[in-house]
This record gives C-alpha cells, structure tokens and sequence, in this order.
C-alpha cells in the first residue's frame, strides 16, 4: 500500500524541516547525555532517571521517523498556482457563519500543519471537507455535535 501523500504548504515544510534538524542535531545528543550520566548512577535496574532518558530517547526516534516518512511523501501546495475561484487546498476562505452573523477566515492546509484555533483547518476535516471545490457564493452546511452549521463562502484567496 502507497503511503499517504503529506500536503504541506512552504511555510510548513521549513517549520517540519526545521523541526528535524532540532531532534536530529540537539536533541539526540541531550538524551544521550542524560543517558550516559544515569548509567553514571550505578545499578540501571531501579534508575528512574535512565528510564526516564531511554523513554524519551525512543519518543524522539519515534517522531524523527514520523517526520523523515512525512518528507518523502511530501506534496508542496504553491499558493501561486491556486484557482482563486474554486475552495482548494492552500485557499484563505472567509465564511459567514449563517446563524451567528459572523465572518471567519480560515486557511485550508494538510492535515499535518491544521491548527483550528490559529485557523487552519484540516482538508479532511468536516469543515475542510465541505469548503472543497466550492466558490464564492455557495452555502455549505457542516454537521457538527450540536447539530447543523450552516456556512456561506464570502471570499476565496
């Protein structure tokens, strides 16, 4: 089975780049410090502190695995080349909240880089999902837990 593809914008693929190169370079070497100074500490069968470092030393493998997997799959979204009348991912669409009378904006990003309270939203979210190859104009309708949420697209970026 294929890997799923990272969609990512620039932005994000410098932050997860960024973020490689901190586990790879400075964080390796400091839980390896922590490990060498609790084997240090004598009898390694009842040291909290080595099974605290080699815990955190696997956290850290974990992620650098997760990230190095994400990059070979990774699918950049050039905001340049993005259809300004059509919701795709890498759009900025601001909405009206129908029942609330209230305008909000959104970025449409890959699930890897969505943050709903800075206002990026998943392209597989409800939300994300629904906004997709809509334009300018069109009303949506989200359920959500407490019911219905009805959407108009005011403007697509």
């Amino acid at each position: 089975m294929a890997d799923k593809k990272t969609m990512l914008t620039v932005d994000g693929l410098k932050r997860l780049e960024d973020e490689l190169q901190e586990l790879k370079v400075v964080r390796r070497k400091d839980v390896a410090a922590k490990i060498k100074e609790a084997r240090a500490q004598g009898d390694l069968s009842e040291n909290a502190e080595y099974d605290a470092a080699k815990e955190e030393q696997a956290d850290i493998e974990a992620r650098i695995g997760l990230i190095e997997k994400m990059l070979r799959n990774v699918e950049i979204i050039d905001e340049d080349d993005l259809d300004k009348d059509i919701v795709s991912v890498g759009s900025k669409v601001t909405v009206l909240d129908v029942e609330f009378d209230e305008e909000i904006e959104y970025l449409i990003v890959g699930s890897t880089e969505a943050d709903p309270a800075g206002g990026r939203i998943s392209n597989e979210s409800p939300l994300g999902m629904a906004l997709l190859d809509k334009k300018c104009g069109d009303s949506i309708s989200v359920d959500a837990p407490d019911g219905s949420i009805a959407y108009k697209i005011i403007k697509i970026a």
